[in-house]
């Protein structure tokens, strides 16, 4: 009998056991395809790649412990029970009876995914970990038409869009008021954004306020992980205000949600909540510290105009210790610096960038908090060539000067981005320049400014920090370096060539001579075998490579390859430019 023989009947052992097909996976749990894909987005379940494909390697692959999973999950009786309500509902309707068919439409069962998303994220950090995709897909159907066209299958529900725009909104204020954002970079697909939240880095990508074209793809699977991503982002938003004492969901005023501006709606909603705490804290408590006693008798003496006063001086006396370093320093960015922005910017972003980094905004239009006429804005943002009147107490700006200032984390002169000039490049944050090995001038004009600020002294460009102790020894250590390089060259490939006639000599049985390496004289035929004698090196070295290691190293050099081009591509343009400049 063979080794592997199974006879019939017999218990399936290794890969044909652990692991079924699609198509096996749903007839065993005797459900839909669409209804098993809704499934395994909102358990976590995904196709696996075994080593030994049983049935080919055309088939999606599934772990049957996940499956065994799927099979116990309480949703999976729920969309059964959906089902077969549809098909009553189906049946009513098909026979005219439209009072059964009403009365079934009003008593429909639901699910809730709340159990899902704990038993996914343990424990709160986990799911800060995993909010990246999720808040991509919120802020992208947050910017989506509502579509419902049953002739292509399209259907963007109206209520599941202004879900997303309040999810949105939230997490936004939130970022915003505790000062967590770090970096921010625009691009062609939209505003990137990177915040840090209870030490997680979290970074995503919302598109741009534009009109939205919709693509040619399956919406039912986006509105699936939609549905889970909006469940996971509301238990996020409970947590982060709840931290900061904060009722969820917030209370906006009807009046400013109609105007569209969400973001300071829910700004004021946190100076309300954060004077109404303090005002119950009061009532209830009875013994007052002493630094209570000292915030009360400076409440007096603030003036009674100014909305959150006492707000923002327990926040700011409260959470002083709290805050690290990095926060501290967004938060004083734009400290007495106060903006205005014309109606042609993007307000959205604006209105959450700049309160992010300590800065006071307003905006053309109805609901701002004060007009364009304020003799106290500092920075108008503008994105016109021309202007239909002037303000000689303020600068006038285009909206890259606030992204490049929170990027470089100080204000940077506002010359380059007047209006009607071309503006500097807009620098990625997300990209490190020398890794890359490629720094643009702008960048290290950057670092100059930061290290003036700093009162810092920077080293030229291909020396050392070392080198600045001896101002001296920089003068001559090129020319140096220069020769001392070119006699180690020298000296290395004489031996190279020393060696090689050793292997020769005993090939042809004479006895090997030794030389003076210092007698023989340099020339240019020993120093242009170098190059080749290093080329033999490295050839034979992958010869005795094992293929995976072989093909990884070939791998790594046109990585290395790829990425030495661009960097020459990019100085060849930057020369270009130059000559260019110079002509004209």
């Amino acid at each position: 009998m063979p080794k592997h023989y199974r006879p019939a009947g017999k218990k399936k052992e290794g890969n044909a056991a652990k692991y079924v097909t699609r198509t096996q996976a749903v007839k065993y749990l005797q459900i839909s395809l669409p209804v098993f894909r809704k499934l395994c987005i909102l358990k976590g379940v995904f196709p696996r790649v075994p080593k030994k494909k049983v049935k080919g390697n055309h088939h999606s692959y599934y772990h049957m412990k996940d499956i065994m999973f799927l099979k116990h999950e309480p949703l999976l009786e729920k969309l059964r029970d959906i089902r077969t309500y549809d098909k009553k509902i189906k049946k009513a309707v098909s026979k005219k009876n439209r009072d059964l068919a009403e009365r079934l439409l009003t008593r429909k069962p639901s699910y809730t995914l709340d159990m899902l998303v704990r038993e996914r994220y343990p424990k709160f950090i986990d799911a800060l970990r995993d909010l990246d995709d999720c808040l991509s897909m919120v802020h992208l159907f947050a910017a989506l038409p509502a579509v419902d066209r049953a002739v292509d299958g399209e259907k963007i529900p109206v209520e599941r869009v202004h879900n997303c725009r309040r999810l949105s909104h939230e997490w936004l204020a939130y970022i915003s008021r505790t000062h967590k954002l770090r970096k921010t970079f625009i691009s062609v697909k939209g505003i990137y954004y990177q915040a840090e939240v209870e030490g997680q880095i979290v970074t995503w990508l919302t598109p741009h306020a534009l009109q939205q074209v919709l693509p040619e793809v399956d919406y039912r699977v986006l509105l699936t992980f939609l549905e889970f991503y909006e469940t996971l982002l509301a238990f996020v938003n409970y947590k982060l205000y709840r931290s900061i004492n904060v009722n969820y969901p917030p209370i906006l005023d009807p009046r400013l949600e109609a105007l569209a501006a969400d973001l300071y709606a829910l700004s004021r909603y946190f100076d309300a909540n954060g004077k109404s705490k303090q005002i119950e804290n009061q009532q209830e408590g009875t013994n007052l510290d002493e630094s209570e006693v000292r915030l009360a008798q400076l409440h007096q003496h603030l003036p009674s105009n100014e909305p959150g006063a006492l707000m923002h001086l327990l926040d700011d006396g409260s959470n002083k210790d709290d805050q690290d370093l990095e926060t501290r320093e967004c938060k004083s960015l734009f400290k007495n610096v106060k903006f205005f922005l014309s109606r042609e910017v993007p307000r959205e972003s604006l209105l959450f960038v700049i309160p992010a980094f300590g800065g006071t905004v307003s905006w053309e239009g109805e609901g701002a908090p004060f007009d364009e006429s304020d003799d106290s804005i500092t920075h108008q943002v503008v994105d016109r060539p021309i202007q239909g009147r002037k303000f000689l107490s303020r600068e006038y700006v285009q909206p890259q000067w606030v992204y490049d200032c929170v990027n470089a984390r100080i204000l940077l002169p506002t010359d380059k981005y007047m209006v009607g000039c071309i503006p500097p490049p807009h620098l990625s944050p997300f990209v490190d320049n020398e890794a890359e090995g490629h720094v643009p001038d702008y960048a290290e004009a950057i670092e100059r400014m930061k290290a003036a600020g700093r009162k810092e002294v920077l080293p030229l460009p291909g020396t050392g920090i070392e080198d600045l102790d001896d101002p001296q020894g920089l003068l001559v250590s090129d020319r140096q370096e220069a020769i001392e390089a070119a006699k180690r060259k020298q000296q290395i490939s004489m031996l190279e060539k020393q060696y090689l006639d050793e292997l020769k000599l005993e090939l042809k049985g004479a006895p090997p001579f030794s030389q003076d390496i210092d007698a023989v004289g340099g020339g240019d035929d020993a120093i242009s075998d170098v190059q080749q004698i290093a080329d033999d090196v490295s050839n034979m070295s992958k010869v005795v490579m094992p293929r995976k290691k072989r093909k990884l190293l070939e791998a790594m050099e046109m990585s290395k390859e790829r990425k030495r081009s661009s960097v020459n591509r990019l100085k060849e343009r930057k020369k270009n430019i130059d000559q260019a400049k110079n002509l004209a």
